[in-house]
């Protein structure tokens, strides 16, 4: 009963680290998707989409910090997934992804130095500044 009470405790904490990420992201970027639900998701797992974002670009960009792209599912292919294509999602939206794995360590300040990296980026691609992207 301890080892689930801590596990439970664990979880919950992930999630808000979660729920952090998340806020902080939507709060400096416009057109921020989750990709799936927010309620029935594993707790240390963001899947976004950020619009008018090439993912691979996003990724390449994003060098600094352990993100992929697409579903886990479909690591490494570049088609879409089928979780991707069972939330509806097109193409265009699914090749915009990326997913962040949160580790049990994952501290507040990794969070915020990966809203910042993920905001900078994003807005300097969307503004077509990519030359300007640099790593951190």
């Amino acid at each position: 009963m301890e080892t689930f009470l801590t596990d439970l405790g664990t979880h919950r904490d992930r999630a808000m680290v979660l729920l952090m990420l998340l806020g902080g992201l939507r709060a400096r970027l416009s057109d921020v998707r989750v990709n799936g639900s927010l309620e029935h998701r594993l707790p240390h797992n963001l899947h976004v989409s950020f619009d008018g974002v090439e993912g691979e670009a996003l990724l390449m960009a994003l060098g600094d910090l352990a993100v992929s792209t697409g579903s886990a599912c479909a690591s490494g292919s570049q088609a879409v997934s089928h979780v991707m294509a069972a939330i509806g999602a097109t193409s265009d939206h699914a090749s915009a992804s990326i997913r962040f794995g949160l580790g049990r360590t994952t501290t507040g300040d990794e969070i915020d130095f990966a809203i910042d990296r993920v905001a900078t980026v994003v807005s300097a691609l969307r503004k077509g500044a990519v030359s300007n992207v640099g790593h951190g």
